[in-house]
């Protein structure tokens, strides 16, 4: 499988993603800066967590419109793979790849913690690995996590089975206790938690390493 990781000013989570990807595939990731208008060959592209360009308007807002997202929004036309972390699916809500918006946490307070989310689908490309309903814990990290949508588009999620991960325990005030969502062609998982910080026992958990295992058996 090969990848690439976006960097946009203010990433901090593009090391992981890297360390992550090379962990699991034996092979170092393209690291595409947010300026480039073009991707290499890749099977999947990452956008990592972080605070792209300081989180300036609205989490996610200005790096929505780097020349590189033209590229991204091409991949998955062509039925590519996107992982957004964190930061990555403020900016894919902000692109429009995927429905909603992550607004300020429900406490209003950055909430940085292990939490257990229940995998509520494993018929995609992501989480192919895991088994319905199964228990996982990854970590999060963030101030504006709390997603929202209308309820006609919850509904539609649901319906579609588009809803992946749901928090056991909400810690941000997302509506339905909704984590990660994929998108209508199934190839767009966007999420709040990091599996990348959960692939290596030394850094607290190993859960995370079934959702890149599921990316290489899936786009190998």
């Amino acid at each position: 499988m090969k990848s690439a990781v976006i960097v946009f000013p203010a990433s901090n989570c593009d090391r992981d993603a890297k360390v992550a990807l090379e962990e699991m595939t034996g092979k170092t990731p393209h690291m595409v800066w947010h300026q480039d208008s073009e991707l290499p060959d890749v099977d999947l592209v990452v956008i990592p967590g972080g605070f792209s360009y300081g989180d300036y308007l609205r989490c996610g807002a200005m790096a929505s419109q780097s020349p590189v997202m033209r590229a991204v929004k091409s991949h998955a036309d062509k039925g590519g793979a996107v992982l957004g972390i964190c930061n990555g699916f403020q900016v894919l809500t902000e692109s429009h790849l995927l429905p909603g918006a992550l607004m300020r946490n429900a406490g209003l307070k950055f909430v940085c913690k292990p939490v257990a989310l229940t995998v509520e689908e494993s018929q995609n490309a992501f989480t192919r690995g895991y088994d319905k309903g199964q228990t996982v814990t990854f970590p999060v990290a963030h101030g504006e996590g709390n997603y929202y949508a209308d309820d006609a588009t919850l509904d539609r999620l649901e319906g579609e089975g588009r809803v992946v991960f749901r928090y056991q325990a909400n810690p941000n005030g997302s509506a339905r206790d909704i984590a990660g969502i994929l998108s209508e062609k199934r190839n767009v998982l966007g999420l709040m938690p990091h599996p990348e910080r959960a692939v290596d026992p030394a850094t607290g958990g190993t859960d995370g390493r079934a959702l890149f295992k599921s990316l290489i058996e899936a786009l190998s």
